[in-house]
This record gives C-alpha cells, sequence and structure tokens, in this order.
C-alpha cells in the first residue's frame, strides 16, 4: 500500500513513484506485450512521423483477450493501491495502454493530459506507467500540480500536433520553457509511474540500446462520470449508450473493489 506520505504527494502534485508493485507481473506482462504486438487490436498505431526513425507502437483497450493484462486488472494488491491514492473505495476499470519504444526510436512522446481525450470527468483518477525495462532518459515526465490546473490541456494528435477537437482548452505549455516543475525517475521493471488523468505528461525518444515497453492501466473512483466531448474520444468504445453523469457502465468497465 501506498504510504500516507506518498498519498499525500499524489494529491498535491497528481504524480507519485511507486516503487515495486507490480514486479510480480513482470514474466507476465512482457509476454502479454509480445501476444499484444504480433496480434493488435483495432486500435494499434505505429506513430510514424516524416523526420523521426525507430518504431514507435502502442495499442490499448486488449485486455480482455490478453491472458496476462487480465491477471494485473484482477490484483486486488493494485486495486487497493489505487483507491489509496486516489481516495476512493470504489475502484474501477477503464482502459490498459502498450506503449513500445524499440532502440534508436527518436519519436518523443508529446506533453499532453490524458483526461481531455476521454469521456471521463472527476478527480479520482489514476494511471499506472510500468515499464517493463529498466529506464533512464526515456522514463514518464510529468509536471507537478498540473491536475489542478483551471483549464484543460488542449487535446491534439500525436504525429501531427492537430486538435483533436474543438474545446475551451488552453494550449499545450512547453514545460522546460516555461520553468515548470518536471518529475521523472529512473526507474526498474515492475516499478510504476502513478499519475492523475490531467497530469500533463510525455516522454523522450530511445535513444537507448533497450527497448522501452511500458503497461499502462488506467482505472477512475466514485466520482468518475461519463461527460460527453465535442467529438469521438479516444478511447472511442462506440456504442456505448451511457448518458452524462453516469458512472461508466459496469458490464464493459468492471468494478474491481
Amino acid at each position: 500500500m501506498p504510504s500516507q506520505s506518498e498519498i499525500e504527494t499524489y494529491q498535491r502534485d497528481g504524480v507519485v513513484v511507486l516503487r515495486g508493485l507490480f514486479a510480480d507481473h513482470v514474466p507476465g506482462l512482457q509476454a502479454g506485450v509480445a501476444r499484444n504486438m504480433a496480434d493488435p487490436g483495432p486500435y494499434a498505431s505505429e506513430n510514424k512521423k516524416t523526420g523521426e526513425t525507430g518504431r514507435f507502437f502502442d495499442d490499448y483497450c486488449n485486455w480482455t483477450r490478453i491472458p496476462e493484462f487480465v491477471d494485473v486488472v484482477k490484483d486486488l494488491a493494485i486495486a487497493d493501491a489505487a483507491g489509496a491514492l486516489m481516495g476512493s473505495q470504489r475502484v474501477q476499470m477503464f482502459h490498459d495502454h502498450v506503449l513500445v519504444k524499440e532502440p534508436g526510436t527518436s519519436m518523443a512522446t508529446p506533453w499532453h493530459s490524458d483526461g481531455p481525450y476521454y469521456f471521463v470527468e472527476g478527480q479520482q483518477t489514476v494511471s499506472f506507467w510500468v515499464p517493463l525495462d529498466p529506464v533512464r532518459d526515456a522514463s514518464l515526465r510529468c509536471v507537478a500540480g498540473s491536475h489542478l490546473w483551471e483549464k484543460d490541456v488542449m487535446p491534439t494528435r500525436w504525429t501531427s500536433q492537430e486538435a483533436f477537437f474543438a474545446g475551451d482548452y488552453m494550449p499545450v505549455p512547453d514545460p522546460e520553457a516555461d520553468g515548470m516543475t518536471i518529475r521523472e525517475w529512473d526507474m526498474a521493471p515492475g516499478d510504476a509511474v502513478a499519475f492523475n488523468f490531467r497530469t500533463l505528461h510525455g516522454a523522450r525518444g530511445n535513444n537507448s540500446t533497450l527497448r522501452r515497453r511500458a503497461f499502462s492501466l488506467r482505472l477512475v473512483g466514485e466520482d468518475a462520470r461519463y461527460i460527453k466531448r465535442p467529438g469521438p474520444t479516444s478511447p472511442p468504445f462506440p456504442g456505448h449508450d451511457m448518458q452524462a453523469g453516469q458512472h461508466l457502465r459496469e458490464d464493459w468497465f468492471p468494478v474491481l473493489r
């Protein structure tokens, strides 16, 4: 379980690192990522951008068909850690996400906040970003306190930087140029960066000789509700049939505790 200090850091900064939370799942997740890459889902992307080198693969919403991902989703210790960080008795599955940067991948993960892409609103949210290889320069980078900004950051398409859809959003900032406080850590396989859906984050390219495989698990708490966005969300979850203000439907997004 997160310590009281870690919980307070999460609430204040919108991000904290939890060492070894997923350590027991590393071999399984490595196998699951291999299975995912060999048989991508309908939302898989190669994130190709002119002038960039290497391979940057990502895919999401595959947990129901990949047994190793199911094992993680059903791990009550992870759900308990999420509930403690969010301050929520209710912990509900949202989605999984795989991100792989092969050695020599130059493309950075652009600065963005996940929340504006989603059809979820609420402060009781958490995303666990879990490296399956040792990471240093290609680790996740998060802007402390950005989950408390008055406006959401404009959602953009990663390869073109065009707006995902219209709305009253703040422009994507340049955290380094603007002198913002950026949190990042050297990480071992099975460590986890826990961050709020509204936290601004990104990652450098992978210029090392090692792969950078990462698995993300996204969970929501009791104040999370469905919200209609100006266009199709990412993930889209077509035909969900939910109405504004409802909890996410439990047959698609199971309650974990």
